[in-house]
């Protein structure tokens, strides 16, 4: 991956940013994105501690008119793109019919449209050179149904099924697209919704009252555990992987 131009967005997340992290050491050139309030500079410190580099592009990936700006600046400063991992998003939990529209819509815009977004402004580059690898970061929410996460599960289906579709189109161009699909993952986002210890060991354990069963590896994900399985997929060894889902959950789904 040495030299290799990829784009992160999300990057100031905590999955995002074990991607971004993983992806520098092993010295490919990266776009980290994130909204400029999201963090970026203090994940850019901590690399740049860690002897690592990363090169901060704030914006948000809701918008056209920056994702455009974003992916020029991008070729501009640091050359084509090789790679993108759509790894923004939102989870805003609520019962259905306690969903604000407000609330649909913001998840939506960030974990669906982002990603149509992103992917179709970074691929038209890629096909012009027949190369190139696609990563959207999903959930396992995406297939099995959820209590109280409606909205998220739903734009994560749309994400899944949009990236298999755009990777069914440009296949022939020798541009990959796949799907990483964590489970439960040791993340802030995450931990917002845990109670102390209780919360992980619920996590862990799964809620019969809510019909999610447990995780049978009998641990939570750390982020760079699903940056793993996004570096494996972005990867040559790789190369003849695409239109794939990769669920990274412990066997929280069992498999399906």
């Amino acid at each position: 991956m040495q030299g290799r131009v990829a784009i992160v967005t999300g990057a100031a997340g905590g999955i995002g940013s074990a991607i971004v992290r993983a992806l520098a050491e092993r010295e490919a050139v990266v776009a980290a994105v994130d909204l400029p309030a999201a963090g970026l500079e203090t994940r850019g410190k901590e690399l740049a501690e860690a002897g690592l580099a990363a090169h901060e592009f704030p914006a948000d990936v809701t918008d056209a008119d920056q994702v455009r700006a974003l992916v020029q600046a991008v070729r501009r400063r640091l050359g084509p793109v090789d790679y993108l991992v759509n790894a923004a998003g939102v989870l805003r939990p609520a019962a259905v019919h306690k969903i604000t529209a407000a609330d649909w819509n913001h998840t939506f815009a960030v974990n669906t449209t982002g990603v149509f977004l992103m992917s179709q402004a970074v691929s038209a580059g890629m096909v012009t050179r027949r190369s190139g690898a696609i990563v959207t970061v999903a959930s396992n929410a995406a297939g099995t149904a959820r209590t109280s996460m409606a909205a998220y599960a739903a734009s994560k289906a749309a994400a899944l099924a949009f990236t298999r579709c755009l990777g069914l189109e440009i296949g022939q161009h020798g541009v990959r697209c796949n799907v990483v699909s964590p489970g439960s993952t040791d993340t802030d986002m995450l931990r917002t919704f845990w109670d102390g210890e209780d919360g992980l060991r619920s996590t862990i354990d799964g809620s019969p009252s809510t019909y999610k069963v447990g995780i049978p590896l009998g641990k939570i994900a750390n982020p760079e555990d699903i940056a793993a399985a996004v570096l494996f997929l972005l990867s040559d060894a790789a190369g003849h992987v695409t239109l794939q889902n990769l669920t990274v959950d412990g066997g929280a789904t069992l498999g399906i």
